[in-house]
């Protein structure tokens, strides 16, 4: 009986990206990008660096990024080189399970969405590395890779998460409220009735539980889920908001909603902010 040699599985590395993409200005007579280094860490770069198998949610974007990554220390391949796949995109109205079977209106079948997650995972399996990396921030936080990382778990290829910047954990850090018990509770609704009834709701179990939540927007509602925030949470509600965090002009600010209700505040329209409330 001949034995098959074992094959090595590669490694999923989870790559940080910088929290200024779609912050700055680009063109010819744009100012140049900030140095990569201001907010990842070398170790981060490297290990990008020398990747060759990639994927992302937008391959002209980490174009850029790799780019950038490639000024401060060469990347091992030509970039135009690199295998840059893009995840797919999830399916409305949340995940559906591998065991149910997917038909397009045509009632023909669809593609399995975890088969196309795996198949992204191909490289690894052959004895590769792949990077995993987010448009902003750590990959799988608030970012759809996680899927591709929970079916590395599952195809057993090993996760390696990298340190580096998350909008959320720096807004927590930087607004005074309870980081010993927070949530992360995403979108809140679109609609203004539905959007004031989660508010109201999530303020309570603030107050019931002694918990941080923190929600994000699309940075051109900032302003409208401000204003609903102020509306609907107690006037004794620590509120606070992080904005443009780790660019130049980034702040932080944390005052009771009884405050702002009393003191307008300005949010642009074109730079992310994370919301962060406790309840009195």
């Amino acid at each position: 009986m001949t034995n098959t040699p074992h094959k090595t599985k590669g490694r999923l590395l989870l790559i940080p990206n910088t929290l200024d993409f779609g912050c700055l200005a680009e063109g010819p007579d744009a100012p140049p990008l900030p140095d990569v280094r201001d907010t990842l860490p070398m170790g981060a770069l490297i290990a990008a660096s020398r990747l060759q198998h990639w994927v992302c949610e937008n391959a002209k974007t980490t174009r850029a990024f790799l780019k950038r990554v490639d000024a401060v220390t060469p990347l091992s391949a030509p970039l135009q080189s690199l295998d840059i796949q893009v995840l797919p995109r999830p399916n409305k109205g949340g995940e559906k399970s591998a065991n149910k079977t997917h038909k397009k209106p045509d009632g023909k079948p669809a593609p399995n969405p975890d088969a196309e997650i795996d198949a992204l995972l191909a490289p690894a399996l052959a004895g590769g590395d792949v990077g995993l990396m987010s448009e902003a921030g750590l990959p799988g936080v608030a970012d759809p890779g996680a899927a591709l990382v929970l079916a590395a778990h599952r195809l057993g290829v090993t996760v390696v998460p990298i340190s580096g910047p998350s909008s959320l954990v720096l807004a927590l850090s930087a607004s005074g409220l309870n980081g010993q018990s927070f949530a992360f509770v995403g979108y809140l609704p679109v609609d203004a009735i539905q959007r004031g009834d989660r508010i109201r709701e999530l303020d309570q179990l603030s107050r019931k539980a002694r918990q941080t939540q923190l929600v994000i927007e699309t940075p051109y509602r900032n302003t409208a889920l401000w204003s609903a925030l102020v509306k609907h949470l107690h006037p004794e509600t620590w509120l606070s908001v992080s904005c443009g965090l780790t660019l130049e002009q980034g702040w932080s600010r944390t005052q009771r909603v009884g405050h702002w209700q009393k003191n307008a505040l300005t949010l642009p329209d074109d730079i992310p902010a994370v919301f962060a409330w406790l309840a009195a």
